[in-house]
């Protein structure tokens, strides 16, 4: 399992021209699942995202958590976190779970973080989605749960 994490002022998932999911400040999250991620990753990785201290305290030092500072989240499903572009010009997608598997996990994970206390917003599984962001920081993490 793969994660972008972005902490945002805001982000929005629009499918089809309707809002999806969204989050004001906080995370916005793109995931990415491999064939080898069980729910047990999901929920590692899910504690893991929630706990990182990534926010800005008193002093302005980043040692606060999503939760400590009362954000929310913004979860996408991305299976081209698993893109492999070391052959040729277009990425092969091997490396992703097929998508029963890969739907199963990103519910797993988003179910975890909202057992943590967080709110959280979710694009639509499959389907072309427009992420509208804005990244604050700009602080971004790549996280492998490998």
């Amino acid at each position: 399992m793969r994660a972008v994490v972005q902490r945002v002022t805001r982000a929005t998932c629009t499918v089809d021209g309707a809002v999806t999911g969204h989050t004001g400040p906080g995370l916005l999250i793109l995931l990415g699942v491999a064939p080898t991620d069980t729910p047990d990753t999901a929920r590692r990785l899910a504690l893991k995202i929630t706990k990182l201290r990534i926010f800005g305290d008193s002093a302005g030092k980043m040692n606060a958590s999503v939760l400590d500072v009362g954000g929310s989240v913004l979860s996408i499903s991305q299976f081209t976190l698993y893109a492999d572009t070391r052959a040729g010009n277009r990425p092969s997608f091997l490396g992703a779970a097929p998508p029963d598997h890969a739907r199963a996990l990103y519910a797993d994970f988003n179910a975890a973080l909202r057992a943590h206390g967080l709110a959280v917003g979710e694009g639509v599984f499959g389907a072309h989605m427009v992420i509208d962001s804005a990244n604050d920081g700009p602080v971004t993490l790549i996280l492998d749960a490998e």
